[in-house]
């Protein structure tokens, strides 16, 4: 009987199988936060029932995120990141953070969740600090004899509008307001941390960034390895590694959001409008501060 149910138990797929290790996958990609109502970004509405699943997985090991995100809105970031160490208490997993070609900013700050991270050689990691900008416009309007009309009840309705002039008080308010999510984003990162940060704080929490040897070095990342290896050396060579990606179907197909993950969808049709241009050269130059 004993060989019976032995032989039962090969012929099941592995994941269910308590003999066979498994560590689901979700993956993480994108700019951060809504860059336009068709061009979704990261955000916890967005990938909560992915996180779910993963941590409700019966036999789970542990839960690998993949994160891949230069950026964006530091809520979002920092829901997301909530939720990751919400879940893994909850279900008593460790999650392990690989990062692949950048972890910068909030994508840092989700990064944060993992009780390891874990990068590429070649992966940028840090951007620890805020950052928020803008265009002035009143020089232009002027010159093409275009007068500007605002009507408000309340004296700070109208902050650092791109068609006034630049008002030092209104940017004092504003750097008021970085400086107080910038100290949020250093304490999370602490906490998450600990005493792994090697560096001085005027070096980590300075927005700058760092490869990935280096960001080891100074305790913001724990090692270098890649997801197959490292998993596979910690848990067993069949270890399964299911990734957690959302249900997809026509609508999903049609607005091309198969990765669940923030993909850009409908970028042909947003070509010719405004609003989607200047949405894409935003998230364009938010990829390619980091030189990707």
């Amino acid at each position: 009987m004993a060989g019976l149910m032995d032989r039962l138990a090969r012929a099941l797929p592995r994941r269910w199988r308590k003999d066979a290790a498994l560590v689901p996958v979700v993956r993480l990609s994108g700019t951060i936060g809504a860059v336009m109502p068709l061009r979704p970004g990261l955000s916890l509405a967005g990938v909560a029932k992915l996180l779910d699943r993963a941590f409700g997985m019966k036999n789970a090991n542990a839960v690998a995120v993949v994160v891949n995100s230069p950026g964006g809105s530091p809520v979002q970031s920092r829901l997301i990141y909530q939720r990751i160490r919400q879940l893994a208490g909850e279900k008593k997993l460790p999650v392990l953070v690989f990062v692949e070609d950048v972890a910068a900013s909030g994508g840092y700050m989700i990064a944060c969740a993992g009780d390891e991270i874990i990068c590429d050689p070649s992966s940028i990691l840090g951007s620890i600090g805020v950052v928020g900008a803008s265009f002035g416009f009143q020089d232009l309007l002027r010159k093409i004899g275009v007068e500007r009309r605002v009507y408000t009840a309340g004296d700070h309705k109208v902050t650092l509008d791109p068609f006034l002039p630049e008002n030092p008080d209104d940017v004092a308010r504003l750097k008021a307001i970085q400086r107080q999510i910038h100290a949020t984003f250093i304490e999370l990162v602490k906490r998450s941390r600990g005493a792994r940060l090697a560096g001085s704080d005027d070096t980590l929490f300075s927005g700058e960034y760092w490869g990935g040897e280096t960001a080891v070095s100074l305790g913001l990342a724990d090692r270098i390895g890649d997801l197959r290896s490292v998993l596979r050396a910690r848990y067993g060579e069949q270890v399964q590694t299911p990734v957690i990606a959302p249900a997809t179907g026509l609508l999903a197909n049609l607005v091309g959001r198969k990765s669940g993950a923030g993909a850009a969808g409908f970028h042909d049709s947003l070509a010719g409008l405004p609003g989607g241009v200047i949405s894409a050269l935003e998230e364009r130059a938010i990829w390619a501060k980091f030189g990707l």
